[in-house]
């Protein structure tokens, strides 16, 4: 990014904060020993997605929790199972996807809250691990990536698309150093994804035929202590990454010129989304804390 002029520094605000009621004193999940150090962790949030009341829904990962916070501010626990829930998604008819690293991708309910799960695996062989999932503007396909424990030392992460009509599963890459965060460009040609372990983000083509061709790094990313996770579409086919470690949000122009680095108060910003009010909302997961801008 050094060929570049340097972006614009700017601070998000400290917003809302995981109630002391709803953590985990010093509990340390099993979650906590491939993704923490064996830290004890009393929350970690992530899959910030409004739905169609304004309502903010996120997942608390390690203890398989799904949040939802009224736009009053009010957190309410709406659903809790044993799982290790990350990405979601709202389909326009309002029901919630969960990518689960434990289950595959699930549905909730938001009117009577129960999960069912949709698809678990392909060809009998179960996922290594699902991280996030968006839907196209028209509800009927899902993306998903399948990060497991994928990196560097293993390019074996998958990005799939789910048929929610024909519930077809089709497999687009196998090749990923752990995909994570997803974005569809506006007119959902372009598939972008997160590759944290190679702190870079890659641009998948969509063919007429329903496969990628010509897959390659689009953003080259630097630094932190993780590397690119949610990511988030703005007006005008800007790209926003959360970029775990660094403690910011990078904001692109549709041709991955950087324009701001949105700062927040602690180094794990996990994910971000946009509130109905066109406002910036980020997940800062160490602390449990949710900042907007």
């Amino acid at each position: 990014m050094s060929l570049y002029p340097t972006p614009e520094v700017v601070y998000a605000k400290r917003w809302l904060t995981v109630p002391s009621a709803l953590r985990k004193r010093e509990t340390v999940p099993e979650w906590s020993d491939a993704n923490r150090g064996g830290r004890a962790t009393d929350c970690f949030l992530e899959g910030p997605v409004f739905d169609n009341t304004g309502h903010l829904w996120l997942t608390d990962i390690p203890y398989g929790r799904i949040f939802r916070i009224t736009p009053a501010g009010v957190w309410e626990l709406m659903a809790e199972y044993d799982g290790w829930p990350n990405g979601l998604a709202v389909h326009p008819d309002g029901r919630i996807f969960i990518a689960d690293y434990r289950q595959g991708i699930l549905v909730l309910d938001p009117k009577t809250l129960v999960i069912s799960s949709l698809v678990r695996g392909r060809h009998s062989e179960h996922f290594r691990g699902c991280n996030d999932v968006i839907v196209n503007r028209a509800g009927s396909h899902l993306y998903f990536t399948d990060q497991g424990q994928s990196g560097m030392q293993m390019p074996n992460g998958r990005v799939y698309r789910y048929d929610l009509l024909d519930q077809k599963l089709d497999l687009l890459i196998d090749t990923g150093p752990s995909p994570n965060g997803l974005m569809l460009n506006e007119p959902e040609s372009l598939l972008y994804v997160a590759m944290t372990r190679a702190n870079a983000i890659w641009r998948l083509p969509l063919m007429s035929d329903g496969t990628v061709s010509k897959v390659g790094i689009f953003i080259q990313l630097s630094g932190g202590l993780g590397g690119p996770d949610g990511m988030e579409r703005g007006v005008n086919d800007t790209i926003h990454v959360a970029h775990v470690g660094n403690g910011c949000v990078w904001s692109f122009d549709r041709l991955g010129i950087p324009t701001h680095r949105v700062m927040c108060g602690g180094e794990h910003v996990t994910n971000l989304t946009f509130s109905p009010k066109g406002e910036m909302v980020i997940t800062e997961s160490g602390a449990g804390d949710i900042y907007r801008y």
